[in-house]
């Protein structure tokens, strides 16, 4: 077998569980310290406690299993990886989202699990549309695990307490406290909508989700429980690419012209 072959295991799969950024600092403590040194640099270097479980086990595996390797090739090898990383994250990639009969004939992602893979992949920014809120659960709480991780959140929703055609509804009460707290939450005011012939307002009708303008959920699913369990739903769950930042910015411009304000 290969000798390298174990030390280049381990430096794909350290690029796999780590951020670009987090791969290319620990690449640089390699290079530049004592080999006694590594390990504690190391450490000192990553803040993220999982993060610097996985660098540190990436580190004791090579020194142990492949002292043969010196510190410059694994520097190059994990640059390699990184420089890979950030090309791939260039190109776009993007995956179906369903919900409704089962079929075989294509993959595709759960509309909850695609939309929960946005939602806790956000370190920095989250945005979160949708017409309908009933009974969200999951995305209730994956909402509150961002914002404890001290991610800038907003939600932006058809109307804080009406829904054309149900009466009154309270939307703020469906995304509940911890939620309403933690966000800053939008609307579009009736008054400043556009109008058919005979004066009906449009609608808030955008469902989506976007997270650190990296990933994007766009999808015809409310967040509704039918619309995670019995409905038929098709959407589109975007990794990287210029698309997500693209509807980010969007909703940016939105907010900074008033044409949504703060519920």
């Amino acid at each position: 077998m290969d000798p390298t072959r174990p030390i280049l295991d381990a430096v794909a799969g350290l690029a796999l569980g780590l951020p670009v950024e987090v791969v290319e600092r620990v690449a640089g403590v390699i290079s530049a310290c004592d080999p006694g040194e590594i390990r504690r640099r190391v450490a000192d270097a990553v803040p993220h406690a999982h993060h610097r479980g996985l660098a540190l086990r990436f580190v004791d595996g090579w020194l142990a299993g492949s002292p043969g390797v010196s510190p410059a090739e694994v520097a190059i090898a994990l640059r390699t990886a990184a420089h890979l990383g950030r090309q791939r994250g260039r190109e776009p990639s993007v995956e179906m989202a369903w919900t409704g009969p089962h079929v075989e004939a294509v993959p595709y992602r759960h509309t909850e699990q695609a939309i929960l893979q946005v939602l806790d992949s956000a370190r920095t920014r989250l945005l979160l549309v949708s017409y309908a809120v009933y009974a969200i659960g999951n995305v209730r709480d994956a909402v509150v695990r961002a914002a404890r991780r001290r991610v800038e959140i907003g939600v932006v929703v058809e109307t804080p307490d009406r829904i054309e055609g149900h009466g009154t509804y309270d939307t703020l009460g469906a995304l509940g406290a911890e939620v309403a707290g933690c966000s800053m939450v939008y609307c579009w005011p009736i008054e400043r909508r556009l109008r058919d012939d005979i004066g009906r307002p449009g609608s808030l009708h955008v469902k989506c989700a976007v997270a650190d303008g990296r990933w994007l959920f766009l999808s015809s699913a409310n967040l509704t429980e039918y619309a995670f369990t019995i409905n038929m739903e098709l959407g589109l769950l975007v990794t990287g690419g210029n698309l997500p930042g693209q509807v980010e910015a969007h909703f940016d411009r939105l907010i900074e012209s008033g044409i949504l304000v703060k519920a």
